[in-house]
């Protein structure tokens, strides 16, 4: 009987489970060696292997590699085994493909005012799938939002309804721009606890500042509480709704490719004025 590492199926089953668990994985594939093109493994973020690539050295390496290539945040990646098994002969001629295996990024929108309205369908359309919560069933209702692929939530209670919609936080995004400090404080209760890759809160320092010390003087762990973004967004000058959603997508997306979200035209020049040196 086919083992669990070379049953036909046994991939497609790995994967399924990384990606049900909200949970990470290197999908690697041979591309360029003389034999043994299109093998495959997985390797799952602590390690587990589904797969093979044909040698038990080269699957090893590779293994041990991967966790070089999560913590990249690149979405696919090829490598020459010199890269990274470069006392492994048999991998100097060998390239493989690594391609990042996670769940879709979700983004939960905490109020459907202005700048939630504009946030929840600029989201959707960078590829998130797309939660908009609000306490006031005419704000989420599918005549002001047609797009079906927003899911739209009344909250009898915030809490209750970010409970049902949070899950894990594996590649999670949630902003709370609600009406008044507490909703604000209500909405970060429950979501500080789901360590979500980004939470934001919109207001001034002021609001931000009243919400957060609400928080932690009811015993929220302060290294949560370090972990939020207040205010919201990087600083574009943003007035309109629209472009206080920019300014909150932008670092949404920043966090997730672990960018710095600085001016590109500013980075060149400073790699240039390193370059002169």
């Amino acid at each position: 009987e086919a083992s669990e590492q070379t049953r036909p199926d046994a991939l497609t089953e790995a994967i399924n489970r990384v990606l049900k668990n909200s949970s990470l994985a290197t999908l690697v594939t041979i591309i360029d060696r003389q034999e043994s093109i299109g093998a495959k493994m997985l390797v799952e973020e602590h390690g587990a292997c589904t797969g093979t690539l044909g040698e038990a050295d080269l699957d090893r390496a590779v293994q041990k590699y991967s966790s070089y290539f999560l913590a990249s945040r690149a979405e696919a990646v090829t490598y020459w085994g010199r890269e990274f098994a470069s006392d492994l002969e048999s991998a100097l001629k060998t390239r493989v493909l690594c391609e990042r295996i996670e769940p879709e990024p979700r983004l939960i929108v905490c109020g459907a005012g202005h700048v939630g309205a504009a946030l929840a369908r600029l989201g959707r359309l960078t590829g998130y799938r797309t939660v908009l919560i609000d306490d006031r069933a005419d704000f989420v209702t599918r005549a002001r939002f047609p797009d079906e692929a927003i899911e739209l939530v009344v909250a009898d209670s915030w809490t209750d309804a970010l409970g049902r919609v949070l899950g894990s936080g594996r590649n999670l995004s949630v902003a709370v721009v609600t009406r008044g400090h507490n909703e604000d404080e209500e909405c970060m209760r429950a979501v500080v606890q789901s360590r979500p890759d980004y939470v934001g809160l919109i207001g001034s320092r002021r609001r931000t500042n009243i919400v957060l010390e609400r928080l932690r003087e009811t015993g929220v762990d302060e290294d949560l509480l370090k972990e939020v973004r207040a205010p919201i967004g990087l600083d574009i000058g943003a007035v309109s709704p629209e472009e206080v959603a920019l300014a909150i997508m932008a670092e949404v997306v920043a966090t997730r490719r672990a960018a710095a979200g600085v001016s590109l035209s500013a980075w060149r020049r400073s790699v240039e004025l390193r370059d002169d040196e």
